[in-house]
C-alpha cells in the first residue's frame, strides 16, 4: 500500500522517496529533475536524494523553513542491473552472496515481467520441477547455437542431451526436498539409463527468491515481488559461468515479448496468451509460443487473480 518515486539526479545518484509531496500531497513522480534534485511542479519544492528539502520558493527571502522539512527516503543501491531499495527500519542488511551478486557486471543480465495474479502463484510454479516436462515441452530440439539466452533450450551438463529432450522423454522425476538455513532445496532426478541420471537443483531463498539452472552454463536468480494482492513483477538476473553475457541479444529477445515501460507481456489474458491450436498440434505442448515465460504466465493467471485453494487437490 506504499507508493514511492525513484529518480536519478544530475550527478547520477539514485533516490527513492515517498511519492506524495509533503507540501500539498501532489505526485512527485511527475516532478522535474533539476537544480540538484527532484522539484515538485505544483509549488517548486525541491528535494535531494536523501529527502532533504532544498528550496520552498513561495516562502519569504531568507526563510529557513526548508531546512526543517525532510521527505521520507529509503536507501538504494544498484546491483547486477537492478536498483534495490530497503524499506525497513534501521540499516539495510547485507546482500546475500548469490552468484548474481558476486559475479562481475559483464557476466549478468537483468530483466523483469508483469504477471496479473497473486505473487505466490508465480513463486510456486518456479519451484515446481514436474511441470516443465509438459508445460515447456517442445516437439523438436534446437541446435545449441540457436538456444542462447532461452531458458530450458540448451544442453544438459555432462550428458550433452538437449534439455527439451530430457524433459519430453523423462516426464516422471523423483523429487526430494530438504530444509536449509535460507529456505529449502528441491532435487529432481530423471533416470536416463543405468549410467546416467539428469539432476536438477532448485533453491528457495525465503520468502520469495529462487535460484535455478537455465542450462549448463547459466543460472537464473529470480524474485516475485507483489505490486498488490492480485499482481506482481518477476525480476530475474541471469548469471553466466562461461564468459560475458551477450546483453544486447538477451535484451532483444525479451523486447519481442514484453512492452516497455511497464514490462507488460505481449501474450496475455486479453489475447488468450497467443494460443494457436495448429502450433499446439505440431510444435509446442501449449500452443502459446516458444517463450517459457508465456507458458508459466498462462498457468499462473488462469488459476485466477487469487487461486481458490479450497478446490485444488
Amino acid at each position: 500500500g506504499q507508493d514511492f518515486v525513484l529518480f536519478r539526479d544530475e550527478q547520477g545518484r539514485y533516490g527513492m522517496l515517498d511519492r506524495d509531496c509533503p507540501h500539498r500531497g501532489a505526485d512527485l513522480a511527475f516532478g522535474r529533475l533539476e537544480d540538484g534534485g527532484l522539484r515538485c511542479p505544483f509549488h517548486g519544492w525541491l528535494f535531494d536524494v536523501t529527502g532533504q528539502c532544498l528550496e520552498t520558493p513561495a516562502e519569504p527571502e531568507g526563510s529557513t523553513m526548508h531546512t526543517r522539512i525532510r521527505q521520507c527516503s529509503y536507501p538504494v543501491t544498484v546491483r547486477s542491473g537492478i536498483v534495490w531499495a530497503y524499506v525497513g527500519a534501521g540499516a539495510p542488511p547485507a546482500f546475500p552472496d548469490f552468484d548474481c551478486f558476486v559475479a562481475p557486471d559483464t557476466h549478468t543480465f537483468a530483466f523483469k515481467g508483469y504477471i496479473d495474479s497473486n505473487w505466490l502463484q508465480g513463486l510456486e510454479i518456479a519451484l515446481d520441477p514436474a511441470h516443465a516436462s509438459f508445460l515447456h515441452r517442445f516437439a523438436r530440439d534446437e541446435e545449441p547455437e540457436a538456444s542462447y539466452g532461452k531458458p530450458f533450450r540448451g544442453t544438459s551438463a555432462n550428458s550433452g542431451l538437449p534439455i527439451t529432450k530430457v524433459l519430453r522423454e523423462y516426464p516422471r522425476p523423483q523429487i526430494d526436498t530438504e530444509p536449509t538455513d535460507y529456505g529449502f532445496r528441491i532435487v529432481s532426478r530423471r533416470r536416463i539409463d543405468d549410467a546416467k541420471t539428469h539432476v536438477r537443483v532448485t533453491n528457495l531463498a525465503f520468502p520469495h527468491a529462487f535460484i535455478i539452472p537455465m542450462d549448463e552454463g547459466m543460472t537464473i536468480s529470480q524474485w516475485h515481488v507483489p505490486i498488490d494482492d492480485t499482481s506482481n513483477y518477476w525480476y530475474a538476473i541471469f548469471t553466466s559461468f562461461r564468459g560475458p553475457v551477450d546483453k544486447a541479444q538477451m535484451r532483444a529477445q525479451r523486447l519481442k515479448l514484453y512492452a516497455l515501460p511497464d514490462y507488460k507481456p505481449r501474450r496475455n489474458r486479453a489475447n488468450d496468451w497467443g494460443f494457436d491450436p495448429a502450433e499446439q498440434r505440431t510444435l509446442t505442448y501449449t500452443g502459446m509460443g516458444t517463450d517459457i515465460n508465456a507458458h508459466d504466465q498462462w498457468a499462473i493467471e488462469s488459476q485466477g487473480p487469487i487461486q481458490d485453494r479450497t478446490r485444488e487437490h
